[in-house]
């Protein structure tokens, strides 16, 4: 029997013998949901990444604190855009401050950005009177990944990639000689201990008292020319930059500028969920044999000596705030579980569940009126930065205001609690990772696994190059702050240059 069904907004004809159970999905909400989500919260991302702007006195500050997009109101409909080989687009403007320390003045100005293409109800977009689809690409997922591999002469080869989604790429590789080494950015590769003494792990015996006696990092040392901090520094930067003069200012301002500045290297919240459940003590520890008596802070006793570490039990120790723990490595042989009789250092990447360790800190009635769902928190927090926390509110507030200053001290410090780059507590952890491959410590990953992919829709592909027009746009306007003069007033449309942002979304329109 012939019926009409619904198809989205359409009705079709049926000529099925069996009833449709399930609805035809709209095929085309991920496009729409995700040009959605650029206009609500991807184009302030990028506001806000880029604001303050300083001059170099740092007496000038500007900030794009706002933006307007009047969607509802295009210039011309789909079918005039058709027509008149046009754009379908609309005005885009952000609200722009500027702010005068000299002289106090604050200054607010809405700034034309230029015309935004707007995304039609079929997913589409109308450039130049056609009609074009922004293809989704499928990308490697940003995480921590290793793998063990054979050389020729059937020796294991272990390699780890920390991938983010901007930044550069950190790889560790060893040799038949078992010699570990760097990559950085895919640049020229030097021994893993110069690594660790630029980040300040500086000498040979720091190095052991934090990973132990492994025989990987004894090769290591011996083929590292550097011995200290200052000797590391030089090294690295030789290698990322050679034929330039070294020196440690330029060093340092080179490693932090390629880890540790959110402004160059952003693992988004899916390389945060991957890296932690990758890095994490108890997704480490759970299945092995514990070499000694687990014990907190507190002197309460988790896990006894030569008990099997449960995944309960792993998620305990972590979240009381451990993060070495010693185990007699398990591995399956067959049927059969081999326990190793040599002790390997877990080291995990020092992330706590932040309400639980809350809880555990404080008691029921310090805690009343405590939410984390009121909080920004949604991710496992630096258990560093969350002590620090819990000791200051302690020491300032009354019992009865601990709940509320907690809320307040966990919304302040969102961004140190859950950093979107990378810390020095997760290099560590890394390494100790790819150490304990040789153990059966950790597990192997299928790079083109699909569970390792993920897409990169059309309000990301936006972001990104909205990201490197307001880049080069930041450029723009410290150069025009350094030139402006003391006597004449500066207004904030003066010193803003929009056309680097117009050139770049013409550019990722235009292109085929």
């Amino acid at each position: 029997m012939v019926r009409p069904i619904k198809q989205g907004r359409a009705e079709r004809m049926s000529y099925s013998h069996i009833n449709e159970v399930i609805e035809v999905p709209d095929l085309i909400e991920v496009q729409k949901n995700s040009y959605k989500w650029f206009l609500d919260e991807g184009l302030m991302e990028v506001l806000e990444e880029v604001s303050p702007i300083r001059d170099f006195s740092g007496d000038m500050e500007l900030s794009f604190v706002g933006k307007e997009f009047d969607i509802d109101n295009p210039a011309n409909t789909i079918e005039q855009c058709k027509e008149k080989d046009c754009n379908f687009a609309a005005p885009l403007k952000v609200k722009v401050r500027l702010l005068n320390k000299r002289t106090g003045k604050v200054e607010d100005q809405d700034v034309f950005i230029g015309d935004f293409p707007i995304m039609t109800e079929h997913g589409t977009f109308i450039i130049n009177g056609a009609e074009r689809v922004i293809i989704s690409q499928l990308v490697r997922s940003p995480g921590a990944y290793f793998d063990i591999i054979h050389d020729k002469s059937d020796a294991f080869l272990y390699t780890s990639q920390v991938i983010p989604n901007r930044g550069a790429w950190l790889e560790y590789e060893t040799d038949a000689n078992g010699v570990i080494y760097v990559r950085v950015d895919r640049a020229r590769k030097f021994p893993l201990t110069v690594f660790l003494r630029s980040l300040g792990i500086g000498s040979d015996e720091e190095i052991r008292d934090l990973f132990g006696d492994e025989k990987f990092l004894t090769e290591t040392i011996a083929k590292d020319p550097s011995h200290t901090r200052e000797e590391g520094l030089a090294e690295l930067y030789h290698k990322l930059r050679p034929g330039e003069p070294t020196s440690l200012e330029g060093a340092e301002s080179l490693l932090n500028g390629m880890f540790f500045d959110p402004k160059r290297y952003d693992l988004a919240r899916v390389g945060i969920y991957k890296l932690n459940k990758k890095l994490s003590l108890a997704s480490r520890i759970k299945g092995h044999k514990a070499v000694s008596d687990i014990v907190t802070d507190d002197g309460e006793v988790l896990l006894k000596a030569g008990e099997i570490i449960t995944s309960d039990k792993a998620w305990e120790i972590q979240d009381a705030g451990i993060n070495e723990v010693y185990v007699y490595p398990i591995t399956k042989i067959g049927d059969t579980d081999r326990i190793s009789d040599q002790a390997f250092k877990v080291i995990g990447n020092a992330r706590v569940d932040c309400d639980k360790f809350i809880r555990a800190s404080f008691s029921a009635k310090e805690l009343k009126g405590f939410d984390i769902s009121e909080t920004p928190i949604n991710e496992m927090v630096r258990t560093t930065i969350l002590r620090n926390i819990i000791t200051e509110v302690r020491a300032t507030a009354k019992k009865t205001e601990y709940a509320e200053k907690l809320m307040e001290a966990l919304r302040a410090q969102v961004t140190e609690l859950m950093p979107k780059h990378l810390v020095i507590e997760d290099i560590i952890s890394s390494v100790s990772y790819l150490l304990g491959l040789q153990y059966g410590v950790g597990t192997r990953d299928n790079i083109d696994h699909l569970g390792n992919r993920r897409i990169r829709s059309v309000g990301e592909l936006l972001q990104n190059q909205i990201r490197i027009g307001f880049s080069r746009m930041e450029r723009n306007i410290r150069e025009r702050m350094n030139a402006a003069s003391d006597e004449e007033p500066t207004h904030p449309n003066q010193l803003v240059n929009t056309r680097p942002v117009s050139a770049a979304v013409k550019e990722f329109f235009g292109s085929s």
